[in-house]
C-alpha cells in the first residue's frame, strides 16, 4: 500500500533531523515506527481497561495494614 500524505514544512525539517540523527533511514521507517508506537499504545490502554474491569467486576476485599504488609511480604519477602 502506497500512501501520500502532504505534510507542513516545519514537520518536514522535523522529520528529516530525526533520519539525520540516526535513529531511521528513511521517511518510511520513522512512520512505521510512529504507527507501532501508536498500536502498543492502544493495546498497552485496552488491557489496562479490561484489568481495570476486571477489578471492579471483582469482590471487594477489606484493605487493613497487615493486608498491605502481607501484599508487600509476598512481592518482597520477608526480609
Amino acid at each position: 500500500m502506497n500512501v501520500s500524505v502532504p505534510i507542513p514544512q516545519e514537520l518536514e525539517t522535523y522529520i528529516q533531523l530525526q533520519i539525520q540523527s540516526g535513529g531511521y533511514n528513511t521517511v518510511a521507517d520513522y512512520f512505521l515506527a510512529l504507527l507501532n508506537q501508536d498500536r502498543q499504545k492502544k493495546e498497552a490502554q485496552a488491557k489496562l481497561a479490561n484489568l481495570l474491569q476486571e477489578g471492579l467486576n471483582s469482590d471487594p476485599k477489606i484493605v487493613t495494614p497487615d493486608y498491605w504488609q502481607n501484599l508487600r511480604l509476598s512481592f518482597l519477602g520477608s526480609d
